[in-house]
C-alpha cells in the first residue's frame, strides 16, 4: 500500500500546478523529471524556486534519530511541519515510532500513505472525523491512534460520536503548560476529573499523559524542567490510582523543537510503572531546520556535544529591479517565503555560475511577489543575479510549495517532495 501510494506521487504530471519547475518539463511525470537529474541553476528552473538540500536533509534526519536512540526515547515527529508523506516515511525508516499530527485532514493524508501510528496532539471532538477514525481502526487492526483529551465536555462529545465503535480510541490527558498557556487541563485535580470521565466512557481508553512544554510561560530551562516533572508526576499518580490497569504500555509524551534536551533529561527520571513507558518525543521542525527561529532555539545550542542541525531550505530568487545604490528587489514575496516569525535572510548571490556571500544585502520587507532589499556600499548585486534566501520557521515554508526540488550541493536535483496542506 505504501509503495503504491508513493508511486502514484511519482506519476503526477508536472505541468503548471507546481511553481518554479522547468516550463519545458510540463508533459513529464515527476519521476521522469527526477530521472533527468537537471541542475537547479542551469536546467530550466524558473525563479522563485524553493529547494531542499539533499545532504542537509539527510544530516537532520540522522541527528534526531541518533538523539532519540541515545536517550531511550520513542519518536513521533510532528508531521504538520512538512505534510510530506515522502518525508514521513523517511522519518519512519530512521526509527520513528509514528507521526504526530494536529487536525483530521492531516491524519487522512498520513493514512492515505500507509502511516500506521498517529499521535494527534489535539482534542478531537469533530463527530465526522471521529467516525472516520473508528472506521479506520475497524478496517486495520495494525492502526494505532492516540489523541489528547483536555475536558470532561470533550470526552462526552467523543464518546457520543464513537457510539458503536468496536475498538476504543486511546486518549492521553493533556496537562497545560501553565496559566494562560494554549490548551490542556490546568490543574492535577482537573486532570483526574477528565481521567474519570474517560473511565466512564464506553468508547475511550486512557493510555497516558502528554503536553507541550513549548507553551511554558517565560520558558527557561528551570521552568521547563519543572513543568516536565509535573507531567511525569501526573503519570505516576495516575498509575498508583490504577488508572492504567490492563495497558501494555503507558504513554508519556512531550517535546517540541526548542526543548527536546530538557525532555530527554526529565524523561530519564521516569520511574518504573505498572507497564512499560512509551516516552514519546514529538519534535518536527528539525527535518529542515531553518535560518532564524529554530537556529536560535535549537537545544543543540545548549548541548553541542549531542549533535547539531543544518538549515536545509534555500529560496532562490532573482533580482528584477535595482532602482538605486541603496535598493534592490527580487521576485519572491509573501506568496513564496515564510515571514510569520522572521523575514528571509539573504545568504548568497549567484552570477555566471559563481556564488559569493550576500554581503551588504538585507531583506527589509515583503510584498506579495517582491522582496525589498537594502543594499550597502559593500553589496555587489545587479539585475539578473540569483539571490539565495534562508528562511525562518519551516512550518510556514513547506506550506507555500506543493512540489519541492531536492538538490545536491552542486545543484543536481535528485528528487521532488510533494506536500499536502
Amino acid at each position: 500500500m505504501v509503495h503504491d501510494a508513493l508511486a502514484r506521487l511519482a506519476e503526477e504530471r508536472v505541468g503548471h500546478r507546481f511553481k518554479g519547475l522547468p516550463p519545458d518539463a510540463a508533459d513529464l511525470t515527476v519521476s521522469e523529471l527526477a530521472a533527468q537529474r537537471r541542475n537547479l541553476f542551469t536546467g530550466g528552473f524558473t525563479t522563485p524556486v524553493l529547494a531542499l538540500s539533499a545532504e542537509r536533509l539527510e544530516h537532520n534526519l540522522a541527528a534526531l534519530e541518533t538523539f532519540a536512540e541515545r536517550h531511550g526515547l520513542a519518536f513521533a515527529p510532528h508531521g504538520k511541519t512538512s505534510m510530506a508523506p515522502q518525508l514521513f516515511h523517511r522519518q519512519i525508516e530512521r526509527g520513528a515510532w509514528g507521526i504526530t499530527l494536529a487536525v483530521p485532514h492531516q491524519v487522512r493524508v498520513a493514512r492515505e500513505f500507509g502511516v500506521e501510528r498517529v499521535f494527534l496532539a489535539n482534542e478531537l471532538v469533530d463527530a465526522a472525523a471521529l467516525r472516520w477514525i473508528a472506521a479506520e481502526q475497524d478496517a486495520d487492526p495494525a492502526f494505532r491512534f492516540v489523541c489528547y483529551v483536555d475536558s470532561v465536555r470533550g470526552v462526552e462529545l467523543m464518546d457520543a460520536a464513537l457510539a458503536g465503535a468496536s475498538r476504543p480510541v486511546d486518549v492521553v490527558v493533556e496537562l497545560a503548560a501553565g496559566e494562560g498557556a494554549r490548551t490542556g487541563v490546568r490543574t492535577e485535580a482537573q486532570c483526574a476529573a477528565v481521567a474519570d470521565a474517560v473511565s466512564a466512557a464506553r468508547t475511550l481508553r486512557l493510555a497516558g499523559v502528554a503536553g507541550y512544554e513549548g507553551e511554558v510561560p517565560q520558558a527557561d530551562p528551570e521552568r521547563v524542567r519543572a513543568w516536565l516533572r509535573r507531567l511525569v508526576a501526573l503519570a505516576v499518580d495516575f498509575d498508583k490510582a490504577g488508572r492504567f490497569a490492563g495497558l501494555d504500555e503507558i504513554v508519556v509524551s512531550a517535546g517540541g523543537s526548542a526543548w527536546f534536551d530538557a525532555v530527554a533529561d526529565v524523561f530519564a527520571e521516569v520511574p518504573e510503572l505498572s507497564a512499560p513507558v512509551l516516552k514519546l518525543l514529538r519534535s518536527g521542525a528539525y527535518v529542515s531546520h531553518d535560518d532564524g527561529h529554530y537556529e536560535r532555539l535549537t537545544p543543540f545550542n545548549r548541548v553541542p556535544q549531542e549533535g547539531g542541525l543544518e538549515p536545509a531550505f534555500r529560496l532562490w530568487t532573482q533580482v528584477v529591479s535595482r532602482p538605486s545604490a541603496e535598493q534592490a528587489f527580487t521576485n519572491a514575496g509573501k506568496r513564496d517565503a515564510a515571514y510569520d516569525l522572521d523575514l528571509p535572510v539573504a545568504r548568497v548571490v549567484r552570477r555566471d555560475g559563481t556564488e559569493r556571500p550576500a554581503t551588504g544585502i538585507e531583506v527589509t520587507g515583503l510584498s506579495d511577489q517582491h522582496a525589498w532589499l537594502r543594499t550597502s556600499s559593500e553589496a555587489d548585486v545587479e539585475v539578473g543575479d540569483w539571490v539565495g534566501f534562508g528562511l525562518s520557521h519551516p512550518c510556514t515554508s513547506f506550506d507555500k510549495w506543493a512540489l519541492i526540488p531536492v538538490a545536491e550541493a552542486d545543484g543536481t536535483v535528485v528528487d521532488y517532495i510533494r506536500t499536502f496542506f
